[in-house]
């Protein structure tokens, strides 16, 4: 967690920006989360530890750190974004229509295909994004 600090602070110098303690404590309580983070589940979070924390500060931390390249947005047509770390190697997404379970995978096979497909249609891609949506194993199962 220390590096991802440091490099928000280093972003926040460069382009001259304050650093403040709650803008500190809503990106060290985003670096510890795992997976994928809601605004509201974060803000709840911030708000235990500090009470004057409020959520205008945990959205505008969480697009700095969007901008930063820090961190990623996600909406997963459920209209409420999602946010996770800068992930270090691609990858895709399942996801439970039922009970939200989100699954996060890496395949080599797909991402070739992906580019064949993109060099047959000579098309040049900048990035992709994959979510594919079904049922997880445990609701299947008890459907």
């Amino acid at each position: 967690m220390e590096t991802w600090l440091k490099r928000f602070e280093k972003y926040l110098n460069d382009k001259g920006l304050r650093h403040s303690r709650p803008r500190n404590l809503v990106a060290q309580e985003f670096f510890r989360s795992d997976g994928h983070v809601g605004i509201e589940s974060l803000y709840k979070r911030v708000h235990r530890i500090n009470p004057k924390v409020g959520i205008a500060t945990v959205y505008r931390t969480l697009n700095l750190l969007v901008e930063s390249d820090l961190a990623v947005k996600r909406d997963f047509l459920t209209g409420v974004p999602t946010y996770e770390r800068m992930p270090e190697v691609h990858h895709d997404h399942l996801l439970c229509t039922q009970c939200g379970d989100i699954i996060e995978f890496h395949q080599d096979q797909i991402e070739k295909l992906q580019d064949l497909v993109a060099k047959k249609y000579r098309f040049h891609l900048d990035f992709h994004k994959m979510e594919l949506y079904g049922r997880c194993h445990k609701c299947f199962r008890n459907s």
